[in-house]
């Protein structure tokens, strides 16, 4: 545990604390009374109001589209349904920067609903809740359908041959069943529309600011330390909260339930009510997840005078408006190379971390399990900025140093590696372990010999997910990207902060290059995926 303690604690704790000491202490000492004088604000209640019930919202609408989707993928089987489970999975790996471009293509300015019928959504709620539900639509069905494939079917036919309706047998016998994966599910839904950044910056508007829109907005445009400092402990107390709650469901989950193998409980959609549901569920995932998407591609190619590569020529070029310092494609290997380099050392911290907690137990291995998941809701505008004012001393001057950038995508990626890892190293037999050193191994080739053959394919799950999340990390690396190497996600949102036909297309086609980086990234993932390497 020692290697993942010091690095969260020198590239998250550190960073962290000093922003929030830079804002409550002065010289006269800590000035915890700013903490009330903040939160009475009326603009603050108004952006902690929107901010909770847009979660709310965006929560309860993406369980009603998900779940029908959820018992289609646990209890039918059908052609192309391991396509289309990689495919319903694509969006949550976008960066948030892509999905905001996606919905603005479609529901914004001249956009395809602006183009058809005038109708516009960009600046309004409704915009933000569509792109959250498109952006954690797999989360439900991978959380619920998973389990959901696990539940033993006779269970609910038996209750059915007692008396009970269709309705009655699902209520009382599936549905309890299902609360712990429903919930956790809802909870990580509910924590990453907490803690959106990205979607609502692009098609919210000024009208509307989640707090970690406010923390960017207070700490980058007006220099508010105070309440940038204020709004991140609310925010670290909310998301602490939330994932407390949530290792609680997973626990649950984990020790009350009475699972069998899903091809089991898996057949051919039988009757008129079946096929409508399998045939309504396509649909959604046609008109939810895949529209945008494909609107996203069009306008890459929409160019004046009819369709064609003119942006994506453009990307070469060096940009004569100052935007960048070098032409926007370059953003392609930049963000290629602080991936790898992220997803390197989210491996080796993940992966010391996961062995570790499948070795101790206890509350204080608990309490570092949640450390490792903070990353995910602390705000990583707050991260970013402590980055620079932190990392700028000996032995720690990294301000102009290209690896600040892939040191906070690895943070985010970390999470990732130890979910994906955790349930199959705590599948091994120690046994096998303690046969391979009385027969003379050392603990390294215990490892080699025991656990890696064991591990390898959730080794490149968690690899892929690392890999596709640093990718598309937008809210540290908009403030540590060096002008002259730009990211993807930064390249994008400033190429959309500029008018002009030109930026706008540039945006869509540097949008695309990046969605289909990372949906490759997903769909390679999924061939080496395993029923045992576990589901985040």
């Amino acid at each position: 545990m020692a290697l993942p303690v010091a690095f969260f604690g020198v590239f998250f704790g550190y960073p962290v604390v000093a922003i929030v000491g830079r804002g409550l202490k002065t010289g006269d000492g800590w000035q915890f009374g700013r903490i009330g004088d903040v939160l009475a604000r009326p603009d603050i209640l108004h952006v902690l109001w929107f901010t909770t019930w847009q979660a709310l919202a965006s929560t309860l609408l993406t369980l009603l589209v998900a779940l029908p989707a959820a018992y289609v993928f646990a209890r039918f089987d059908f052609p192309g349904k391991q396509l289309l489970r990689a495919v319903v999975t694509v969006p949550f790996v976008l960066p948030t920067v892509v999905v905001g471009t996606a919905f603005l293509a479609l529901v914004g300015r001249g956009g395809v609903l602006d183009e058809l019928w005038g109708v516009r959504l960009d600046t309004t709620v409704w915009a933000i809740l569509l792109a959250h539900v498109f952006f954690n639509y797999a989360v439900v069905v991978r959380t619920v359908g998973g389990l959901w494939s696990q539940l033993d079917p006779r269970q609910e036919e038996a209750a059915r041959v007692l008396g009970a309706g269709r309705v009655a047998a699902w209520w009382r016998v599936t549905l309890p069943a299902l609360a712990p994966a429903v919930a956790a599910g809802a909870l990580m839904v509910f924590l990453f529309s907490f803690t959106s950044f990205g979607v609502v910056q692009i098609l919210g508007g000024p009208g509307y600011s989640t707090l970690e829109v406010e923390i960017y907005r207070q700490t980058a445009q007006l220099l508010d330390l105070p309440t940038a400092a204020v709004l991140t402990l609310v925010q670290f107390v909310a998301v602490g909260a939330i994932l407390a709650v949530h290792a609680w469901t997973v626990r649950k989950r984990e020790t009350t339930l009475k699972l069998v193998d899903p091809a089991l409980s898996a057949r051919r959609p039988r009757g008129a009510a079946q096929w409508t549901l399998l045939g309504g569920v396509l649909a959604s995932i046609a008109l939810l997840l895949l529209l945008p998407l494909g609107v996203l591609v069009e306008r890459s190619l929409d160019v004046p005078g009819g369709y064609g590569f003119a942006y994506y020529r453009a990307l070469g070029r060096l940009d004569a408006g100052g935007t960048f310092l070098v032409p926007a494609l370059d953003a392609v290997w930049n963000s290629l190379r602080y991936a790898l380099v992220a997803t390197v050392i989210a491996l080796a911290i993940g992966g010391l971390a996961a062995a570790a907690l499948t070795r101790r137990a206890g509350r204080f291995v608990r309490g570092f399990d949640a450390l490792l998941m903070l990353p995910l809701g602390v705000s990583a505008v707050t991260v970013g900025f402590g980055f620079l004012i932190t990392l700028d001393k000996p032995p720690l001057d990294l301000r102009q140093s290209w690896i600040l950038v892939p040191l906070a995508q690895a943070l985010v990626g970390v999470p990732f590696v130890v979910r994906t890892m955790l349930p199959v190293l705590r599948a091994v037999d120690g046994r096998l372990r303690e046969a391979a050193a009385v027969l003379g191994a050392s603990p390294l080739r215990v490892w080699r010999e025991v656990d890696l053959p064991m591990v390898r394919r959730a080794l490149l799950v968690a690899a892929g997910f690392a890999f596709a999340v640093s990718l598309g990390e937008f809210g540290a690396t908009v403030f540590i990207a060096r002008p002259d190497s730009p990211t993807l996600p930064v390249a994008v949102a400033r190429l959309l902060g500029r008018p002009g036909e030109l930026n706008y297309g540039e945006a869509m086609a540097l949008s695309t290059v990046l969605m289909i980086v990372c949906a490759v990234s997903l769909l390679v993932l999924e061939r080496v995926r395993t029923d045992s390497s576990g589901e985040f």
